[in-house]
């Protein structure tokens, strides 16, 4: 039988995920919006070119490093999930659970951190949110996420498949979770308390600094719980909340060119 490649099968996996999540989030947002859905003629050009130019950029800079750096891991049986003579199976949830704590770790650094701020808050700049939000970041923040996952894999050791499965589930979470769906009440907490949902994750989008600066998770809400970064509804209410930042209100800020100079931009210091 022919040993699987991890190596080649990972940009097809994570895109055919992408795509589908993207284009399922995208019909529901249009048939059960929870919010207005104006602007997207305006916005959705530039997020989507964003994710292009994103792809490109880890696809010529960092293609596949992630998966190959497990491989190699694997090869020379390296990292705390060796050194402890994790089973397989136990190792693989536990690192995706894992890398998903550091995810939620390095939004939050990403918040507080002067300098990474300003990265991360083209990101909330977005008036609107919606599904394309959630692919919605500044390449230098795309790179030095890379970069932390680099250290968080060699570190636990992770496998390939525990790499693919946390991939594919940090961006199919993160578009769900940032989508305009409206989303049942009853369902909402039923999902909650384990899963990141569209009425948790609006908090983190809300204008008001105390609001944006909680509520950090992508896919697990545990997070936010556990080191109490959690606020459950917004003060001004999910129909009324005004998403974004005080800044960059403009227009003229939505434009590709004008989202990618925002991080060298005093504003709002």
């Amino acid at each position: 039988m022919t040993e699987i490649n991890h190596a080649d099968i990972e940009p097809y996996l994570r895109l055919s995920v992408f795509l589908g999540v993207l284009l399922v989030m995208m019909l529901a947002e249009w048939l059960f919006p929870r919010r207005d859905t104006q602007s997207r003629l305006k916005r959705w050009p530039s997020n989507i070119g964003l994710v292009v130019l994103n792809t490109l950029i880890v696809r010529v800079i960092l293609p596949g490093v992630t998966v190959a750096l497990a491989i190699y891991l694997t090869d020379k049986q390296f990292g705390l999930m060796y050194w402890l003579n994790i089973p397989s199976a136990v190792a693989l949830v536990v690192c995706v659970l894992l890398l998903d704590m550091m995810i939620y770790w390095q939004h939050r650094w990403f918040h507080h951190v002067p300098m990474l701020w300003h990265i991360h808050r083209m990101h909330h700049a977005d008036k609107v949110i919606d599904v394309t939000t959630g692919a919605r970041f500044h390449p230098i923040e795309i790179v030095a996420s890379t970069l932390l996952k680099l250290i968080a894999i060699t570190v636990l050791g992770a496998s390939a498949w525990a790499v693919i499965i946390f991939e594919i589930l940090l961006n199919g979470t993160a578009m769900f979770n940032h989508s305009n769906v409206n989303l049942p009440q009853w369902l909402d907490r039923i999902l909650r308390p384990v899963l990141v949902t569209p009425d948790m994750h609006r908090v983190h989008h809300s204008v008001h600094a105390s609001e944006h600066h909680q509520n950090f998770g992508f896919n697990l809400s545990v997070w936010d719980r556990w080191f109490k970064s959690y606020t459950a509804q917004p003060k001004d209410g999910h129909l009324e909340m005004q998403i974004g930042l005080p800044y960059f209100r403009e227009d003229e800020q939505a434009l590709l060119h004008n989202m990618l100079k925002q991080p060298f931009d005093d504003t709002g210091k």
